[in-house]
C-alpha cells in the first residue's frame, strides 16, 4: 500500500511517475515536503500537509494527460493528509490541467498556488464533466500564459468559482478579467490582483455591475491606475468591501479637486501610500479606521473622520501638524520624514503612538517636544535618536534632547514670524491704495526701525 501511496503525488497531475533521480526534504515543525520533478522518495513525504513541486519541464508527460483514478487510487486520494499544492519553476502544457483538476477533485486539498510557472498553450482542451473542487483558495504569482479566449469552457468550472473564496493573480501582467468570469466569483472574499497591468477602463469590465458582491478584501497595489475619480467610480457598489489598497499607482495631480463618486461606506482599512497625491477632501469613506497615506506630495490636511484610529504620512511635505480635532478616535499617527519644525506637545498627549523623527525641527522651539517624550516616554518609539535639530545652526545635527530650550527666544522667534506676516498683508494693501512707491518705502521703515530695536 505504501508504495502505492508513493505514486500518488505523481498522479495528481495525472502522469506517469518519472524515473528517479531527485529527492524529497521534509520540514517536520512545518508538515512541508519539497520535491523535484524526478524524486525517488515520496514515501517521506506521507505526513506532509503541504506539498511542493519545484522545478522543471512537464512537457515529457503530456502524452500521460488521460490516465483516470481507479477505485483503489481513489480511496488514497481522500485519504491522504496534504491540503496545500504548489507548484514553482514548472513549465506545464495546458493540456495536462484538466486530468490533474480531475485527480485534484478527490483530494481534501483546500489551497493551490502556481509560483513562477510557463502555461503551454493548447489549441483545444476541455473538462470532461462538472468539477467539485474542494480548493477555496487559489493563488497565481509570476506566471505566464497566453490569453484563455475560447479555448476553455468556463461554464465546466463554475460550480467550484462559485465557492472560491481567496484568488490572488499578481506579477503576471493581467490586464482584465471579462465580466462573465468576475460573475462566477459570487462567494470571493479577497482579491489580490497586485503587480499587473490594469488601467482606469480595463477596471470596468473586470468590476462590472453585480460582480464580486461577497468582496472584502481587494487589492489593486502596483498597477496603472491614473484616475482616482474613474477608479472610485467602479469600485463604488462593492458594499462589501472593507480593505482597499491602491498603493503604488500613479494618481493624477488634483483628482480631489472635484470628485463626486461615492466610496462603499463598509470601507474601514484604506491605502493610498505613493500614488503621487497632492492634496485629499472630502470623497475618503466616511467609516474608515486605517488610512494610509505615506510617501506623497501633501503640504496641509484637514480630515473630519471621526472613527478614523491609525493616520500613517511619513515621507511627505507637511510643514505642520494637522489638525486633530476632527479625529477624536486617532490613536496611531506617523509624521516622520516631513518638514515639519514643531510639535504641539499638548495636543499630541491623548495618542498611543506617535513617530515624528526625521523632521526639520527648530530647537529654538523644542520645549514641546521634550516635555511631551518626559510626560508619555511610551508615546515615541524612535526618540531621541531620530530626532534632530535642523536650525537654529548651532544645534544643527544635535539631538533635539540634548537642546537648551530658551521660551523667550522662541516667544521672539514666533513674535518675529507673526509681525512680518502683518507687514506683508499691510504691504499688500497700501499696494493697492497707495502704489507700489508709497508701499515700499513703508514697509522699508518699519523693518530697519524694527531691526535696529532688537539688536
Amino acid at each position: 500500500m505504501l508504495r502505492t501511496q508513493a505514486f500518488v503525488f505523481s498522479l495528481l497531475l495525472g502522469l506517469k511517475l518519472p524515473k528517479a533521480k531527485g529527492n524529497c526534504n521534509f520540514t517536520e515543525s512545518q508538515r512541508h515536503c519539497v520535491c523535484s520533478l524526478e524524486a525517488n522518495n515520496f514515501i517521506q513525504c506521507l505526513p506532509a500537509t503541504t506539498y511542493e513541486l519545484r522545478g522543471g519541464n512537464l512537457e515529457q508527460f503530456s502524452g500521460s494527460s488521460g490516465i483516470k483514478p481507479n477505485s483503489q487510487i481513489t480511496d488514497i486520494l481522500e485519504a491522504l493528509l496534504v491540503r496545500k499544492l504548489i507548484f514553482t519553476d514548472l513549465i506545464v502544457p495546458e493540456v495536462l490541467l484538466p486530468g490533474s483538476l480531475h485527480f485534484l477533485s478527490y483530494t481534501q486539498v483546500s489551497e493551490l498556488e502556481f509560483v513562477n510557472c510557463t502555461f503551454l498553450r493548447a489549441d483545444h482542451w476541455r473538462l470532461s464533466g462538472w468539477l467539485d473542487l474542494k480548493v477555496s483558495s487559489l493563488r497565481f504569482h509570476k506566471v505566464t500564459t497566453a490569453p484563455l479566449d475560447d479555448r476553455l469552457n468556463m461554464s465546466r468550472l463554475r460550480r467550484w468559482l462559485e465557492t472560491l473564496q481567496n484568488l490572488t493573480v499578481t506579477e503576471s501582467q493581467v490586464t482584465s478579467v471579462p465580466c462573465e468570469i468576475s460573475k462566477m466569483f459570487t462567494a470571493l472574499h479577497l482579491l489580490d490582483v497586485s503587480g499587473n497591468n490594469f488601467q482606469d477602463q480595463t477596471m470596468k469590465s473586470t468590476f462590472c455591475k453585480g460582480v464580486f458582491l461577497q468582496l472584502q478584501i481587494l487589492k489593486l497595489h502596483h498597477n496603472n491606475l491614473t484616475s482616482f475619480e474613474t477608479v472610485c467610480k467602479t469600485l463604488g457598489h462593492l458594499k462589501m468591501l472593507t480593505h482597499l489598497d491602491l498603493s503604488q499607482n500613479n494618481f493624477q495631480p488634483r483628482v480631489f479637486s472635484s470628485s463626486s463618486c461615492t466610496w462603499p461606506h463598509s470601507l474601514h482599512i484604506f491605502n493610498l501610500s505613493n500614488t503621487g497625491l497632492e492634496q485629499i477632501d472630502s470623497s475618503l469613506p466616511p467609516n474608515i479606521e486605517i488610512l494610509d497615506l505615506s510617501a506623497n506630495n501633501i503640504f496641509t490636511l484637514d480630515l473630519s473622520l471621526p472613527g478614523l484610529k491609525e493616520l500613517y504620512l511619513s515621507k511627505n511635505r507637511l510643514q505642520t501638524v494637522p489638525s486633530l480635532d476632527r479625529l477624536p478616535s486617532l490613536q496611531v499617527l506617523s509624521l516622520d520624514q516631513n518638514q515639519i519644525s514643531q510639535l504641539p506637545g499638548k495636543r499630541l498627549q491623548r495618542l498611543q503612538s506617535l513617530k515624528a523623527g526625521h523632521n526639520l525641527y527648530n530647537c529654538s522651539c523644542s520645549g514641546d517636544i521634550q516635555d511631551l517624550a518626559a510626560a508619555k516616554p511610551s508615546l515615541l518609539p524612535d526618540w531621541p535618536q531620530d530626532y534632530t535639530c535642523n536650525s537654529p545652526l548651532d544645534y544643527q545635527g544635535s539631538l533635539v534632547k540634548n537642546a537648551h530650550f530658551s521660551s523667550l527666544r522662541c516667544k521672539a522667534l514666533v513674535s518675529r514670524g507673526s509681525i512680518f506676516n502683518l507687514l506683508i498683508c499691510l504691504h499688500l494693501v497700501f499696494l493697492f491704495a497707495f502704489g507700489a512707491t508709497i508701499s515700499g518705502h513703508f514697509v522699508s521703515a518699519i523693518l530697519n526701525r524694527w531691526d535696529s530695536s532688537g539688536k
